[in-house]
């Protein structure tokens, strides 16, 4: 028996779970609670990708209470669901309603994930959680050991895990018609986020509808600018996680899951673009090396932030120039396989940013005006740039737009978005090419498979024990961003072996009385 054909045959023998799915124990044989008839939901977080999830869920399960700080985002879903609790304080509504609450989806800024999340999870709630997961590491295997501690279900809201083709690139990889991977692209398309700023933003004054202290949380005290709210946060390094939480978090899914990674020994932002002490960059390069895992070799993860095709650095895929890279979603109909129900295949609905509302601006607040060339411009004035505006279409050879591409011994395998096409390249091996048996479970959408796991049935696809790992990288990456050099990482120790400044970036600042405890 090869190699190959070894690490196949344990996959079949229950190492898959470890990765992400498979036969596993059921939650109820875990110590879990038992079925329930119908679970009753209560919402943190309702306009934006809160409503979007909070919809999802009532489509089967009654909802039973409501909480968000910004009520003219959320004003649609408030009206909705007008006859219910509403609260303005998490910790309220929690205290108040506990009893009448089995369940919480969560879509709110990354920063208050993980307090939030812990605060469900010790009342016994099971727990729904936009992602990112958390914005720092510390916080993500904080996560990971309280979803165990708690015995409660969990989901991270990165849909594409649910999705066919997802599952079918990791199976193409595993089935060895790449041959050995030793290196992948993960791409994503400029966020609509401030970038590069210099300064803070100017204060403004609250808007009547916006409770701002608690929107702030955790987070030190500051004054209040339309540009944290409600979504430019993501772009703040005290707040967000810029495109990697964004949209990375989607993209890089099926890296992490078909190369079943752990953590990194090293990273480094190898190109940057706009550097700033308080925002993400415009652009950037990072790079993570993880070691062997079993029969799979070392592998370099390159991350392009905010890729486009004019960025002189924009990776070329080798002996590509004449292809597209990426394939269109929902591509393996031409092979016959059901394309996970679209939206459906997510748990039905649409996509965006999560926060106490999510979107862009609140009403009556003008965003700034774009200056000549197109770019927008961010609040830090003339000649800081945003490059939202900028995404431009598919390029013939180059890894622009949100996926992924896996460069093996044997052949290239490429994704797109959250994992919802996947092909080989170039094309014409596509064309001719006979899908692997399925190895994976498949899933009933993203959000069924989290009331599922909640009513005792197996654990979720994405529960904390599989993207709190997920999220440490990604998290990780963020930090490079702000620290040159190559940053060494111990995991065990959860520090950076080579670097004090990167080691202040590993846990949250918190406000006094927002400490987390596990």
């Amino acid at each position: 028996m090869n190699r190959r054909h070894f690490f196949f045959g344990s996959l079949l023998a229950g190492t898959v779970p470890q990765a992400g799915y498979g036969s596993v124990p059921s939650l109820r044989a875990l110590g879990y609670k038992p079925f329930y008839d119908k679970l009753r939901v209560a919402a943190i977080g309702c306009g934006g990708q809160g409503g979007v999830i909070l919809n999802q869920a009532a489509q089967t399960e009654p909802i039973v209470a409501l909480c968000d700080v910004d009520l003219d985002r959320a004003a649609p879903n408030l009206k909705r669901f007008e006859k219910l609790p509403l609260y303005r304080d998490f910790r309220v509504m929690l205290d108040k309603e506990s009893k009448n609450i089995d369940a919480v989806t969560i879509a709110i800024p990354d920063f208050m994930h993980a307090t939030v999340a812990l605060a469900c999870m010790q009342r016994g709630k099971h727990v729904y959680l936009e992602k990112p997961l958390t914005r720092t590491v510390w916080e993500a295997r904080l996560l990971a050991d309280a979803a165990v501690k708690y015995k409660v279900a969990t989901q991270m809201g990165n849909q594409g895990y649910s999705h066919e083709s997802h599952r079918v690139a990791a199976e193409i990889l595993w089935s060895g018609e790449i041959g050995d991977v030793t290196e992948a692209h993960v791409s994503v398309t400029p966020g609509t986020h401030p970038t590069a700023l210099q300064q803070p933003p100017p204060e403004e004054s609250v808007p009547a509808n916006l409770d701002w202290q608690a929107w702030l949380g955790n987070a030190p005290m500051r004054p209040f600018s339309s540009y944290y709210v409600p979504y430019n946060w993501r772009g703040f390094y005290d707040f967000g996680t810029g495109q990697i939480g964004n949209w990375a978090t989607h993209t890089a899914g099926p890296v992490h899951h078909a190369l079943m990674l752990g953590a990194p020994t090293s990273l480094e932002c190898i190109s940057q673009d706009g550097a700033s002490k308080i925002t993400f960059p415009n652009r950037a390069i990072i790079r993570l090396d993880f070691p062997a895992r079993g029969a799979m070799p070392p592998v370099q993860v390159f991350y392009h932030d905010s890729a486009r095709a004019t960025d002189p650095d924009v990776y070329r895929v080798p002996g590509m120039e004449n292809e597209v890279i990426l394939p269109s979603p929902n591509n393996l109909s031409d092979k016959g396989r059901p394309m996970g129900g679209g939206r459906g295949g997510f748990g039905g609905g649409g996509f965006g940013g999560g926060g106490f509302g999510g979107g862009q601006r609140p009403p009556g607040v003008a965003g700034p005006k774009p200056p000549a060339g197109g770019q927008r411009m961010g609040p830090g004035g003339p000649g800081v740039k945003v490059f939202g505006g900028d995404r431009g279409g598919p390029q013939r050879g180059l890894l622009t737009g949100n996926g992924a591409v896996f460069i093996g011994t044997k052949g290239i395998m490429a994704t797109c978005d959250r994992g919802e096409g996947v092909w080989l390249l170039p094309n014409s091996r596509w064309a001719e090419y006979k899908l692997p048996p399925q190895l994976l479970t498949r899933s009933p959408g993203h959000m069924a498979d989290w009331i599922r796991a909640c009513k005792g049935g197996d654990p979720s696809c994405s529960n904390f024990s599989i993207s709190g790992p997920y999220a440490e990288w990604l998290a990780l990456a963020a930090i490079a961003f702000r620290v040159p050099g190559k940053l060494q990482w111990d995991p065990k120790l959860l520090r950076f072996t080579n670097s004090v400044e990167a080691n202040k970036h590993v846990r949250p600042v918190l406000r006094p009385g927002w400490e987390l405890k596990l």
